[in-house]
């Protein structure tokens, strides 16, 4: 029988993933909604309701997987990891995608890169959330062939008896799927990180500017611009904090019996619950939508061109 605590974040982690569902399912029903009515979606909507997706998925898999575990059944729990393999990378990739494109197109750098990319990059959009779905395939598909070999080749060795053979084999393909899933979680995360930062320090720049031409903070372009560095801020916090929690996940420092391992659970998941809050509280039309979706007209309809910006 679980502990007390055990129970107590057991049932918090499971209202926080239940939550966190019901916010993206909402967020792909609004989007998924204005795309039946009006069969387009802006480039930024089309990310973030493929991110949406994929968490919504991640907190499924996540909290079955947990409890599977924890109900010893463990025999699904492997099937069950492939899938969080998928999902978690779709939405590393797709947060990623999100932060470079808002980089790319409010950014005021002047390289030229940049304005190569600012009036390709709409267009490349689609190209890249498919390119994205097939990386993260493969990466799944690579990691669970080498499980599988991983696998029968420690049935074999076990034939012979000999266990210092299978301790060997097994620390070495533990260290080479540590390496290799770390190292494919980096490259995603050091985009939207670098992507962030960039933002953030345009924004920064432009908004020194603004205050120089029109002093004073109640100015409302002075304030958009403030609220952005926030929206910009906390989601740079929440995601870095999500990536980090992986990373120390994957040590194994945490005993899976010891009740830290579901408030470990909670923390990790909050993070991008969190970040999924400020994409729909930083988006007027969503924040609209959440009031009266079930009036809610068809943005095309009112003369809109989408669900406005949703700061990543």
């Amino acid at each position: 029988m679980p502990s007390l605590p055990t129970l107590i974040f057991i049932a918090i982690f499971c209202l926080e993933s239940l939550a966190a569902m019901l916010q993206n399912g909402f967020l792909v029903t609004m989007l998924g909604r204005e795309w039946v009515r009006c069969r387009m979606l802006s480039t930024s909507d089309m990310i973030v309701a493929c991110l949406a997706a994929s968490r919504f998925c991640l907190h499924g898999v996540a909290m079955a997987n947990n409890l599977l575990a924890s109900l010893d059944f463990s025999r699904a729990v492997p099937y069950m990891n492939i899938f969080w393999d998928l999902f978690n990378a779709l939405t590393l990739w797709y947060t990623a995608l999100l932060a470079a494109f808002y980089c790319v197109k409010i950014s005021s750098f002047s390289h030229p890169t940049f304005a190569w990319l600012k009036w390709r990059i709409s267009r490349l959009v689609p190209k890249l959330i498919k390119g994205s779905l097939i990386i993260c395939g493969l990466e799944v598909i690579s990691s669970a062939t080498g499980n599988i070999l991983f696998g029968q080749r420690k049935v074999s060795l076990s034939s012979y008896r000999n266990e210092t053979l299978v301790y060997r084999v097994q620390a070495s393909f533990q260290l080479y799927f540590f390496l290799y899933d770390r190292f494919v979680w980096s490259i995603p995360f050091l985009l939207f990180l670098v992507s962030t930062v960039l933002l953030i320090v345009s924004l920064c720049w432009q908004l020194g500017q603004m205050r120089d031409l029109r002093p004073g903070p109640c100015d409302p372009s002075t304030q958009a611009y403030t609220m952005a560095l926030k929206s910009l801020t906390f989601s740079l916090i929440f995601c870095t904090l999500y990536f980090l929690s992986l990373f120390a996940s994957a040590l194994k420092i945490i005993n899976f019996q010891n009740h830290w391992h579901w408030a470990w659970e909670v923390l990790i998941y909050a993070n991008i619950c969190l970040h999924s809050t400020v994409l729909v509280l930083r988006s007027p039309k969503l924040k609209k939508g959440l009031k009266t979706w079930p009036q809610l007209q068809c943005p095309c309809d009112a003369g809109s061109q989408g669900f406005g910006r949703c700061w990543p």
